[in-house]
């Protein structure tokens, strides 16, 4: 598929960072979009961006860690479009939480689990059919350099989002001999993007139903202040809305401070599904992390390791501060 011109494609949390760029990119090619995601106000934004495009663009709340919800979903797409395929399945949509899980909440856990893992293979269960259906078909699944490493360092449990994203990776790697065996006109990738500026940072306490970092209770800053002073950050005697207001802008940083843009990463994404190549890195970033874990698998997990990243300039906003 080397154009994505009239073609019909799902795109799953479309309401922000590279879901976004994914429906505005596929619209602006003459591709028609179905996104879904929690928030339909993100959506509005979204469907506006595309509001020239002259394809249909299609909105959709939907959390896709519920089986019903996606179906339900499916069936709409199938409706609005008046169709009986699709061309291309980007399962994007995710977000971060359940870090730990020896002390951690289990229902963060599993929430996390369940968006990043379920949203991806019961995407898959509900569309496989109209992709199997369609003339050439993609499937596209995010997963993360967090897919194959999964830690942001030695001081930060990260055990939900990791196992989703290896889940995920494992799956789509297996998808590809499926396919080939018994839909062999679709086509499997993986995605697996390196520090992305967008904003799962600042989206992911309200999916897991937790507050936001400036309107955090005096009980979350307490346990927050002691898992910073934990890892070294020297936060004792900090006011609470100092606490606050860190959090805050670790989070826009995360966002405006990537190396990659959500809009660039759309590009690397499509490009790699115009050429056909099933394995996405998106970043600098991520294809030097993929090399050192390679070279060095042993030593994944160690301080040294974290080292060698640094001294490749990379991951330095996220876990310099926090190693």
């Amino acid at each position: 598929m080397t154009r994505f011109k009239d073609m019909i494609a799902v795109v799953t949390g479309g309401g922000t960072g590279m879901g976004r760029e994914l429906v505005q990119q596929l619209a602006a090619e003459g591709c028609h979009v179905a996104m879904c995601d929690v928030s339909e106000a993100n959506m509005a934004e979204t469907a506006a961006l595309c509001a020239d495009s002259g394809v249909r663009v299609t909105s959709h709340v939907c959390d896709v860690s519920s089986e019903e919800q996606v179906n339900a979903f499916r069936d709409a797409v199938v409706e609005q479009h008046q169709t009986d395929h699709i061309n291309l399945l980007f399962n994007n949509a995710g977000i971060g939480g359940g870090g730990e899980f020896v002390t951690g909440s289990r229902e963060e856990w599993e929430r996390t689990f369940a968006v990043c893992w379920y949203g991806v293979y019961f995407g898959c269960r509900a569309f496989m059919p109209l992709l199997a259906a369609s003339e050439k078909g993609h499937v596209v699944n995010t997963s993360s350099v967090n897919g194959f490493w999964a830690t942001l360092g030695p001081g930060i449990s990260h055990t939900a989002y990791a196992a989703a994203k290896f889940a995920v990776k494992g799956f789509t790697e297996a998808l590809i001999t499926d396919l080939r065996l018994n839909a062999p006109h679709v086509q499997a990738h993986v995605v697996m993007p390196g520090h992305i500026g967008t904003s799962i940072a600042l989206n992911s306490a309200s999916v897991l139903g937790r507050n936001s970092a400036l309107e955090m209770t005096a009980e979350e800053v307490a346990s927050a202040r002691e898992q910073m002073v934990a890892r070294g950050l020297p936060v004792g005697n900090e006011t609470d809305d100092h606490i606050r207001e860190m959090l805050h802008q670790r989070a826009l940083d995360f966002r405006d401070k990537a190396p990659t843009s959500a809009a660039q990463a759309a590009t690397i994404i499509l490009d790699a599904v115009r050429e056909g190549r099933w394995r996405i890195l998106v970043g600098d970033d991520a294809v030097r992390l993929d090399g050192l874990v390679r070279e060095f698998p042993e030593e994944a997990y160690e301080g040294s390791f974290l080292e060698k990243v640094w001294a490749a300039g990379d991951l330095q906003g996220i876990t310099r501060s926090e190693g």
